[in-house]
């Protein structure tokens, strides 16, 4: 191979490594949100248990708040939960297997799986949301939010997750071709 051909896949590395920094950037901006989410969630539901037992007194539009609020728990905080090697695994296999299969299951499963589905999720979700902000549509609840917010966190929750794929899927190509020296650390499961 010619050494300027070896040069040029160096390069093309670093700015796949640079895209993949830049995807975990954002993605732990949206986990910083996510974590913001659960608190005021948290904070909002006993306010809300108060006011209802204490006072009799109690609005649909704070428990709704409370649902779009876990909604962008899990669709802002899975991608930084990807990013941490903190998912659930259910390959039962990857905990006996080298370091190397590891990083092979992670692409493979990354193409094969993670990418599709974002992709035909952000295909599917990102229709319901155009239509529910064209119509401004509102819960059918009394005293209801907005239902358009809630319905955006879809395609872009899992276009986030797509990214994130993405980035995982370069950095395991990295660390199979030694390019990065990283661990992906891994919690084997309680048995």
């Amino acid at each position: 191979m010619r050494p300027d051909k070896i040069w040029m896949q160096g390069k093309q590395v670093e700015a796949l490594l640079k895209l993949s920094r830049s995807i975990d950037w954002i993605n732990d901006r949206f986990g910083e949100l996510a974590t913001w989410a659960v608190l005021i969630a948290c904070l909002i539901s006993a306010g809300n248990a108060a006011s209802r037992y204490l006072f009799s007194a109690s609005s649909n539009s704070w428990l709704e708040v409370q649902w779009y609020l876990f909604a962008a728990m899990v669709l802002l905080g899975g991608p930084y939960t990807l990013k941490m090697n903190e998912h659930v695994r259910v390959d039962v296999l990857f905990s006996s297997v080298s370091e190397r299969t590891r990083l092979w299951i992670d692409i493979v499963g990354g193409f094969l799986f993670l990418l599709p589905i974002c992709l035909i999720l952000v295909y599917f979700t990102w229709p319901w949301f155009t239509e529910s902000w064209r119509i401004n549509e509102g819960s059918s609840n009394a005293g209801g939010l907005l239902r358009w917010p809630v319905k955006l966190l879809l395609p872009v929750g899992f276009a986030l997750m797509a990214a994130q794929g993405i980035s995982e899927i370069i950095k395991r190509i990295a660390a199979l071709e030694h390019v990065i020296d990283v661990e992906f650390k891994y919690e084997k499961p309680l048995q």
